[in-house]
């Protein structure tokens, strides 16, 4: 199990503002995750997940804010700020060997402008850079795994409601 602290790099916090490469991703930070922010995430979450958890006839209004709050862990997890707005959250969580992408969710006002893959590059360099493999699971049918397959995925296994997903380290440029 990968036991790094977070100050060195669990947490994907980032130092400075950053903007995607085209102009229509907004200015954005990620600041540690305070145990205030629970409930503002558990609401995105909600939101975000309902679509696809009601296409796999699994959607229960209380259970999916309750996943959440039982697994919410401010050690690991960031806030996606845009100027004062809460724009959604990312948790990087280190046990068996990997990094866990986990509870990535953007408010949906904040989708489709290529925030979620700005967000993504930065957090997947950090990890190339200590050479860490990335797993993540995401519900079947998700339009997510497009945006995971376009950054490297790949399918490990998959079930009637999950596909697992990892990412081996980038190789630096020769």
């Amino acid at each position: 199990m990968d036991t790094e602290p977070p100050e060195s790099g669990g947490r994907p916090d980032a130092a400075a503002p950053e903007r995607a490469a085209g102009a229509r991703t907004a200015c954005w930070v990620l600041r540690p995750a305070l145990p205030a922010d629970v409930e503002a995430i558990v609401e995105i979450r909600a939101v975000v997940m309902r679509p696809d958890l009601e296409r796999l006839g699994r959607y229960d209004e209380h259970r999916v804010r309750q996943r959440l709050r039982d697994s919410f862990s401010p050690l690991y997890t960031s806030v996606i700020m845009i100027d004062d707005d809460l724009a959604g959250c990312v948790t990087l969580r280190p046990a068996d060997g990997r990094q866990w992408l986990e509870h990535f969710y953007l408010a949906p006002h904040h989708q489709g402008r290529g925030l979620g893959s700005a967000i993504l590059r930065a957090l997947l360099a950090r990890i190339d850079a200590r050479g860490s493999t990335v797993g993540l699971n995401v519900l079947q049918g998700s339009a997510a795994r497009r945006l995971y397959e376009r950054h490297g995925f790949a399918v490990e296994a998959q079930d009637a409601i999950d596909v697992h997903m990892a990412r081996r380290p980038a190789r630096a440029a020769a």
